[in-house]
Protein backbone atom coordinates (compact mmCIF):
# COMPACT_ATOMS: atom_id res chain seq x y z
CA UNK A 1 0.00 0.00 0.00
CA UNK A 2 1.30 3.30 -1.27
CA UNK A 3 2.07 5.41 2.24
CA UNK A 4 -0.10 8.55 0.58
CA UNK A 5 -3.09 6.21 0.25
CA UNK A 6 -5.93 6.64 2.56
CA UNK A 7 -7.68 4.11 4.20
CA UNK A 8 -11.42 5.00 4.89
CA UNK A 9 -11.95 5.55 8.63
CA UNK A 10 -15.01 4.25 10.60
CA UNK A 11 -14.43 6.53 13.24
CA UNK A 12 -12.79 9.78 13.74
CA UNK A 13 -9.57 10.34 15.58
CA UNK A 14 -9.85 12.68 18.20
CA UNK A 15 -7.31 14.85 16.40
CA UNK A 16 -8.90 14.92 13.62
CA UNK A 17 -12.15 16.24 15.34
CA UNK A 18 -10.25 18.78 17.47
CA UNK A 19 -8.33 20.28 13.95
CA UNK A 20 -12.25 20.49 12.74
CA UNK A 21 -13.16 22.19 15.73
CA UNK A 22 -10.70 24.88 15.90
CA UNK A 23 -11.57 25.30 11.76
CA UNK A 24 -15.26 25.99 13.03
CA UNK A 25 -14.29 28.00 16.11
CA UNK A 26 -12.12 30.21 13.70
CA UNK A 27 -15.19 30.54 11.55
CA UNK A 28 -17.18 31.62 14.16
CA UNK A 29 -15.17 34.39 15.23
CA UNK A 30 -14.71 35.63 11.94
CA UNK A 31 -16.93 38.49 12.03
CA UNK A 32 -14.96 39.92 15.33
CA UNK A 33 -11.73 39.79 13.18
CA UNK A 34 -12.88 41.59 10.07
CA UNK A 35 -12.58 38.48 8.14
CA UNK A 36 -8.90 37.16 9.17
CA UNK A 37 -10.24 33.98 11.04
CA UNK A 38 -11.72 32.61 8.34
CA UNK A 39 -8.36 32.61 6.41
CA UNK A 40 -6.97 30.60 8.87
CA UNK A 41 -9.73 28.28 8.85
CA UNK A 42 -9.85 27.92 5.58
CA UNK A 43 -6.24 27.36 4.91
CA UNK A 44 -6.70 24.49 7.60
CA UNK A 45 -9.99 22.63 5.59
CA UNK A 46 -7.94 22.94 2.32
CA UNK A 47 -4.77 21.09 4.25
CA UNK A 48 -7.32 18.69 6.05
CA UNK A 49 -10.21 17.72 3.17
CA UNK A 50 -7.93 15.39 1.41
CA UNK A 51 -6.07 13.83 4.34
CA UNK A 52 -9.37 12.61 6.63
CA UNK A 53 -10.25 8.89 5.75
CA UNK A 54 -13.90 9.95 7.29
CA UNK A 55 -16.79 11.01 5.36
CA UNK A 56 -18.10 12.48 8.14
CA UNK A 57 -15.17 14.97 8.88
CA UNK A 58 -14.51 15.45 4.70
CA UNK A 59 -17.98 16.55 4.33
CA UNK A 60 -17.59 18.94 7.14
CA UNK A 61 -14.37 20.58 5.86
CA UNK A 62 -16.40 20.67 2.40
CA UNK A 63 -19.01 22.78 4.25
CA UNK A 64 -16.59 25.26 5.74
CA UNK A 65 -14.37 25.56 2.60
CA UNK A 66 -17.95 26.13 -0.05
CA UNK A 67 -19.13 28.70 3.16
CA UNK A 68 -15.55 30.45 2.98
CA UNK A 69 -15.33 30.59 -1.09
CA UNK A 70 -19.24 31.80 -1.72
CA UNK A 71 -18.98 34.36 1.47
CA UNK A 72 -15.75 35.89 -0.22
CA UNK A 73 -17.72 35.71 -3.73
CA UNK A 74 -20.80 37.49 -3.01
CA UNK A 75 -18.77 39.93 -0.81
CA UNK A 76 -16.38 40.75 -3.47
CA UNK A 77 -19.65 41.32 -5.80
CA UNK A 78 -21.33 43.28 -3.26
CA UNK A 79 -18.54 45.35 -3.04
CA UNK A 80 -18.71 46.30 -6.69
CA UNK A 81 -21.82 47.09 -6.59
CA UNK A 82 -20.79 50.01 -3.73
CA UNK A 83 -19.20 51.63 -6.59
CA UNK A 84 -22.55 53.16 -7.47
CA UNK A 85 -24.59 55.49 -5.50
CA UNK A 86 -27.73 53.89 -7.29
CA UNK A 87 -26.75 50.42 -5.86
CA UNK A 88 -25.66 50.80 -2.26
CA UNK A 89 -28.77 50.12 -0.82
CA UNK A 90 -28.54 46.90 -3.01
CA UNK A 91 -25.10 46.03 -1.63
CA UNK A 92 -26.40 46.86 1.99
CA UNK A 93 -28.64 44.29 1.88
CA UNK A 94 -26.96 41.69 0.03
CA UNK A 95 -24.12 41.83 3.24
CA UNK A 96 -26.86 41.13 5.32
CA UNK A 97 -28.26 38.61 3.28
CA UNK A 98 -24.77 37.13 2.94
CA UNK A 99 -23.96 37.74 6.73
CA UNK A 100 -26.71 35.91 8.05
CA UNK A 101 -25.92 32.97 5.44
CA UNK A 102 -22.63 32.81 6.72
CA UNK A 103 -23.88 32.60 10.47
CA UNK A 104 -26.34 29.74 9.13
CA UNK A 105 -23.79 27.86 7.76
CA UNK A 106 -21.47 27.92 10.95
CA UNK A 107 -23.88 27.14 13.23
CA UNK A 108 -25.40 24.67 11.30
CA UNK A 109 -22.32 22.66 10.53
CA UNK A 110 -21.16 22.94 14.27
CA UNK A 111 -24.74 21.49 15.34
CA UNK A 112 -24.30 18.74 13.11
CA UNK A 113 -21.03 18.21 14.10
CA UNK A 114 -21.97 18.43 17.58
CA UNK A 115 -24.56 15.30 16.68
CA UNK A 116 -21.68 13.30 14.49
CA UNK A 117 -24.04 13.86 10.94
CA UNK A 118 -22.66 14.67 8.39
CA UNK A 119 -23.18 17.63 6.17
CA UNK A 120 -24.75 17.64 3.24
CA UNK A 121 -21.96 18.27 0.01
Amino acid sequence: MNDSTIVPSAEPSESERNTLLVAYVLYGVTPFTGGLAAVAGVIINHLKVNDTGNEFLRSHHRWLLRTFWYSLLWTAVLSLLMFTIVLVPVALVGYVATGTWYIYRVVRGAINFADRRAMPV
